[in-house]
């Protein structure tokens, strides 16, 4: 295995950061599924269980670690998120390629 794709250590034992998965940021040890959405859903009021039910491929200690990881890297989480979050940023980075026409009508 090379040293690009070697994944980096978290301190966490169910969060990895591998440079050529989801950019490098946080996911789940094994998968793409990245930190910052388990997240999102519990910020929204989801609860664990209610998480696990929304994602049955994941186990409870990999939400729970994710938590964990969160609250220990709570300002870089945070900012990954209003990155992620940030819609005009977003259509600056990725404009529309296609473009309503201008006839008039709304």
């Amino acid at each position: 295995m090379s040293t690009q794709s070697r994944p980096m250590d978290t301190g966490h034992p169910h969060v990895e950061r591998r440079p050529h998965v989801q950019g490098g940021r946080p996911v789940i040890r094994g998968s793409r599924f990245p930190v910052s959405s388990i997240i999102q859903d519990y910020r929204r009021g989801l609860s664990v269980e209610e998480i696990l039910r929304e994602f049955p491929s994941l186990r409870p200690a990999e939400i729970h670690d994710a938590l964990s990881y969160y609250y220990d890297h709570q300002a870089e989480m945070d900012q990954e998120i209003t990155e992620l979050t940030n819609l005009d940023a977003t259509m600056q980075q990725y404009p529309p390629t296609i473009r309503p026409s201008d006839d008039g009508r709304h």
